[in-house]
């Protein structure tokens, strides 16, 4: 219990360290008036966007928090919910709001940095080459991670406080779930909205000016290049900040929830400090954020080295910190309550060795010097058709990997739970869960470290543009080349790491469920250890039959509608782009100046209309289906739904890495095939196929499969929510 201290302390820590970075990285040198000038256009269609678009998220947060008390307040049942109805309806609007705010805030702080960062990072490679631009980049991308990670945890625990968890600590974990639906709400609008804008400005920018125009990327005269580079900061950076912030909110509650049998249990059998079961978990993520800390800190690339060995050295080095703190929290906290803590130490190990499963399956999948991304390249040679079966078979391929790394660590984690006994030697509830929950929070413990390293993406991808629209020269370019694909892979870590966790989350939060709908219909929340577990979801029942059929169909038709949303937006981009090379001759001449403003103008206004209608499929049809067809259907559908989004993000996820890196490979001239002389470049017929295949992967991973992450986490947060409507 003594190391609950560590939870303020880790999130204020996380606060002052972040100051530290933005210091030091805004105290560093802007470059030339050029770059400047370009990155002040970057910053400037970033800021508009955010703000017109959190405007309209803003207004459906508030319906949806009204809409949300005013159904508990009526609806709920007090002697299942522990609260009156009024209680239970104003204390979930309220942390509605609250993780509303703290979502929006997140993916705001995630964009703030970056878009003066990516300034920094270009002047570093003109001035100091590769291992200045890396500290500058990971630094940047390390203010969103530390911050989000301490708004994640001061916020969950704030709430918890706040709602009483120091005396109804059996109670509070399931009247916080409104902060992690609240969270998901933003994040799934946030990235709509981001990913929409960004794959559009995207895919506009290059299919016109590479493939027709036969300009390069990122190039001054193509007029949709400054909506591209803004397009990279609201999608990658806000959306994701959003997506992440949520992620690690609703699992923190989760698990705390997990705990609440345990603690009831330990508190009947009068052992000291009962309320560490439900604790435990805010306490191993505090010690991830000091060992994060370590980790950003010793990076130190070198000129003749792949940057990412620099970028994997400073994560082993986390790794190896949380190991130490998992290990102390355990035997710390845990030590009087249970007979033998290690096998929550080793339930801990296994997740943190699931992220590091991840961090290498993406890489195998995505990286230039792996086989996967070499194949795609060598299927370009036959043109862009071959290019897409190729990428298309990778991206199938890598959801085998990711079943069996998920399907591990839950039977383990499970397992090494269930081994956990109290001093007397009798069973703890829910023990098997509790180890998956630990499990889960295990590999958060280096989520600082993680998110630092998506944002590196963004960053020394604007930084590529910018040194490109400002004709740094050729050597320039050539580092923050090898940055922008190196930064292609740590994106795509990141949604594998999301998608590692999500994976945990979703039997974690799956169990959750079960757990509340149980207590709710028994009527006896808070004695969780004097009745029957809800097990059994019976799929034999026609309407719980029906409930997974469309919770699978709820996957590819929101999927669905994202990507037709991207292809409408790109569209009207692709026609503006053309007008302005067809009534604007002068551009390609380099004597007139592309209409950049219109471009981020269409792009503005279609992600902020097109990401209204998916989102209020996702937030409806959950809420639809658990009221018509009611508890048992709805976990089913949960269930279902979840498992089938896991698996098309990471087929969406890893095909689109492939393909883009692919394209990267050709595009260095450093590929020769096999058997050949032959060396690929820029501009020759492989090179025009693998432009269309990363055209297509665009949406997949930058739009369709991060918002299917912050889908599944938000079927999770519904189903706690609006559980007492489902009964």
């Amino acid at each position: 219990m003594g190391l609950v201290w560590l939870v303020p302390a880790g999130g204020i820590a996380a606060i002052l360290f972040a100051l530290y970075l933005i210091r030091d990285v805004l105290g560093r040198d802007k470059g030339t008036p050029a770059m400047q000038d370009i990155a002040d256009r970057i910053v400037e269609g970033a800021n508009a966007f955010l703000k017109r678009q959190y405007i309209t998220i803003a207004g459906l947060a508030l319906v949806a928090a009204i809409g949300l008390g005013v159904l508990l307040a009526f609806l709920s049942d007090p002697a299942s919910t522990g609260v009156t109805k009024i209680g239970m309806g104003w204390r979930t609007a309220v942390a509605f709001l609250v993780g509303a705010f703290c979502s929006g805030l997140a993916g705001y702080i995630g964009m703030y940095v970056a878009v003066r960062a990516n300034l920094r990072t270009a002047a570093a490679a003109a001035r100091g080459g590769v291992r200045e631009a890396v500290a500058v980049a990971l630094r940047g991308g390390a203010v969103s991670g530390f911050l989000i990670v301490a708004l994640s945890l001061l916020g969950v625990a704030a709430i918890f406080y706040a709602y009483g968890g120091a005396s109804k600590t059996d109670l509070v974990p399931f009247l916080i779930v409104g902060f992690g639906f609240g969270a998901s709400f933003v994040a799934l609008f946030a990235q709509l909205g981001g990913g929409i804008y960004t794959k559009a400005a995207d895919m506009g920018a290059d299919l016109v000016g590479k493939v027709e125009a036969g300009i390069p990327e990122d190039d001054a005269r193509n007029a949709g290049v400054i909506a591209d580079l803004v397009g990279d900061n609201v999608g990658d950076c806000a959306g994701r900040g959003a997506d992440l912030f949520e992620s690690t909110a609703a699992e923190n509650i989760g698990a705390m929830i997990l705990g609440v049998a345990a603690f009831v249990a330990a508190k009947k059998a009068g052992l000291p400090h009962p309320e560490v079961w439900v604790l435990f978990p805010l306490v191993i993520r505090s010690f991830g954020i000091f060992a994060t800390m370590a980790g950003i800190l010793s990076v130190r690339a070198r000129e003749d080295e792949n940057p990412m060995n620099a970028l994997n050295r400073g994560y082993f080095l986390s790794v190896a910190l949380s190991v130490g703190g998992l290990a102390i929290a355990s035997w710390v906290m845990l030590g009087d309550v249970v007979s033998q803590p290690v096998w929550l130490f080793l339930a801990g190990l296994v997740g943190i060795g699931t992220s590091i499963a991840f961090v290498f399956i993406t890489q195998y999948y995505t990286e230039v010097s792996y086989g996967p991304v070499r194949e795609i390249v060598r299927a370009s040679r036959t043109g862009p058709a071959t290019n897409i079966v190729a990428g298309t078979a990778v991206g199938f391929e890598t959801t085998f990997a990711s079943a069996v790394a998920i399907g591990v660590a839950i039977w383990m984690s499970y397992t090494l739970g269930n081994q956990i006994t109290f001093p007397d030697g009798s069973a703890v509830p829910n023990g098997g869960l509790f180890g998956t929950a630990v499990a889960t929070m295990g590999m958060l413990m280096t989520a600082a470290y993680i998110l630092a390293m998506d944002t590196f993406g963004p960053i020394t991808d604007n930084a590529n543009g910018i040194v490109e629209m400002s004709g740094a020269g050729p050597q320039v370019r050539h580092v923050t080349d090898r940055l922008d694909a190196v930064g292609n892979t740590t994106k795509a870590l990141t949604k594998g790491y999301a998608i590692g966790s999500a994976g945990l989350a979703a039997f974690l939060l799956f169990n959750a469920y079960l757990e509340e709908v149980e207590k709710l219909s028994s009527g006896t929340l808070g004695k969780v250890a004097e009745f029957p577990e809800f097990l059994v979801v019976n799929l034999a029942k026609p309407e719980v039959f029906i409930g997974a059929l469309l919770g699978g169909m709820l996957v590819y038709l929101f999927s669905a509608m994202t990507m037709r949303a991207v292809g409408r937006t790109a569209g009207a981009v692709i026609e503006e782009v053309r007008r302005q090379f067809r009534e604007m001759p002068g551009i390609m001449l380099g004597t007139q100046r592309p209409d950049y403003a219109r471009c981020v103008d269409i792009t503005a206004r279609a992600g902020l209309r097109e990401m209204i209608l998916p989102g209020l499929l996702a937030v409806s049809v959950p809420i639809i289906v658990g009221l018509v067809l009611r508890a048992e259907a709805m976990a089913s559908f949960l269930m279902v739904g979840t498992i089938g989004g896991i698996l098309l993000a990471t087929y969406m996820n890893n095909a689109g890495g492939a393909w883009d890196n692919s394209k990267k490979l050709i595009e260095t001239g450093e590929y020769t095939v096999p058997g050949t002389t032959e060396v690929l470049k820029k501009g020759s017929a492989a090179h025009a196929a693998a432009v269309v295949g990363d055209t297509v992967g665009d949406p997949f991973k930058d739009t369709a499969g991060p918002s299917l992450h912050v889908l599944i986490k938000l079927l999770s947060t519904i189903t706690l929510v609006m559980a007492p409507l489902f009964l």
